[in-house]
């Protein structure tokens, strides 16, 4: 791929174009930075591809986040294999949604294990002390950056509004806004276009970046026979666990049971991880008997410790399935062999959704309708991650309750979202050694100084 570089008076000068290694170091780095749930994972790309290496233009950025928030399944992963395949195609997508997962993955196992043998342990619980307040403050920033760019009127920070009230005071589920915004901004575009046509895929504010506004190329081009290739390649990887655990052990014994109820919760998986784990929960502790009821809770814990998305809490729930239930195989082989099926089946279809639908995304980009419903729900999801702001500061400065009581006011995790987020906005910190910095003052504070 190449861009060309043009000097405007006025304008900065587009970015050179990454390259295959390039793009692969950041998605590995950004395998583990990756802390916060899906709106502290959109906010670090947001800041590390489009403000800081300019790979991709904040419109083009908003489009595919908003295709993304429409699918099953972790809409962070999907945005970067989104942006990985329109960098680099194929392999490009590959490797930006896998190594979104993989230091998870092990991270977790590792801390699975522990959990299963071991119970508890206090410095896991020291670090996540003091990563919470630096997700809050992530989480905040993003809300000013995307914001800014996303609420270009009174229309779209009216939209904004209505969204933080609904999932914070009227507890609407996520899904029901999207949807709720798009149907909006569809009407809005036929009817009210001046203010609800605003993520315009071709004039406004010009954006240098690789991925620009003007970006095309043949990959991103839909074909019927290349759909077809993507439905049966990607739909035979995600069966063969089950095929294989089926012909190793049979239809009735743990691993198939949990690829089976895994692949089935991947297509219902829409909202964020949050929507389904009472679905998964109540499954794996009431109709198999997988789990204890505390576990889902503590696996919920140890999964929001780790990089990677919220829902690779499923990779605990099979971990602890198969070791606590699995015959004739160790209990660390079969825990192993749980984990990596669930978590197969889980993030699999993930690249289905989009090396079969960014295509046809793609080719609507200039469609009126369609682009005035991605820009009300892009305006509702910043009320969703406003939200999110407010969630975490709450239960971050007034535990255990989260809600002001003065009485309960923690002034160390203050001062660490105080000092973060002044670093983030202010003086352009590198969200790596922030987080870093975080887990370090909660181990000292809470281990060492025993806080």
């Amino acid at each position: 791929m190449s861009q060309i570089t043009t000097s405007v008076p006025g304008q900065e000068t587009a970015p050179e174009a990454p390259t295959f290694w390039e793009a692969f170091r950041f998605w590995v780095k950004l395998g583990f930075i990756n802390f916060g749930g899906p709106t502290g994972q959109i906010a670090i790309m947001n800041t590390e591809l489009v403000d800081k290496r300019r790979w991709i233009s904040q419109e083009r950025f908003l489009h595919a986040l908003n295709y993304c928030m429409l699918l099953p399944g972790p809409e962070a992963q999907q945005l970067a294999i989104y942006i990985g395949w329109l960098l680099h195609r194929t392999w490009g997508g590959i490797v930006a949604g896998a190594f979104f997962v993989i230091p998870s993955i092990f991270i977790l196992l590792f801390l699975s294990w522990i959990y299963a043998a071991y119970g508890n342990v206090p410095a896991v619980m020291a670090a996540f002390y003091g990563l919470k307040p630096v997700v809050t403050a992530i989480v905040a920033s993003a809300t000013i950056q995307i914001g800014r760019r996303a609420l270009k009127n009174e229309v779209m920070a009216l939209i904004a509004l209505l969204a933080f009230l609904g999932i914070y005071f009227l507890k609407i589920s996520f899904p029901a806004i999207v949807l709720s915004a798009g149907l909006l901004g569809f009407m809005g575009g036929k009817f009210w276009r001046k203010k609800f046509y605003v993520i315009k895929p071709h004039g406004g504010e010009k954006s240098q970046a690789v991925i620009s506004d003007d970006f095309q190329a043949d990959h991103t081009r839909p074909s019927f026979s290349r759909a077809m290739k993507v439905i049966v390649v990607c739909g035979a990887l995600w069966a063969s666990p089950l095929v294989a655990a089926a012909w190793w052990r049979g239809t009735d014994d743990i691993f198939f049971q949990i690829g089976l109820f895994f692949s089935k919760a991947a297509m219902v998986t829409f909202g964020g991880a949050y929507a389904v784990l009472a679905y998964i929960g109540q499954a794996a502790v009431e109709r198999y008997g997988w789990l204890r009821p505390g576990q889902m809770l503590d696996g919920l814990g140890l999964a929001e410790t780790t990089p990677g998305p919220l829902i690779m809490v499923t990779q605990f729930v099979g971990f602890l399935a198969a070791w606590q239930n699995a015959t004739g195989l160790a209990p660390l082989t079969a825990g192993i062999a749980g984990a990596l099926m669930t978590t197969w089946v889980t993030f699999t279809p993930c690249f289905l959704w989009i090396f079969l639908g960014a295509p046809f995304i793609e080719k609507l980009r200039g469609n009126v309708a369609l682009t005035s419903a991605l820009s009300a729900i892009t305006a509702a999801v910043v009320g969703v991650i406003l939200n999110l702001s407010v969630f975490f500061g709450l239960h971050v400065f007034f535990p255990p309750q989260g809600r002001v009581a003065w009485a309960y006011l923690d002034g160390m995790a203050l001062s660490i979202v105080v000092v973060s987020f002044i670093g983030l906005v202010r003086w352009k910190w590198d969200i790596l050694p922030v987080v870093a910095g975080g887990i370090i003052v909660g181990l000292a504070y809470k281990v060492i100084l025993g806080m």
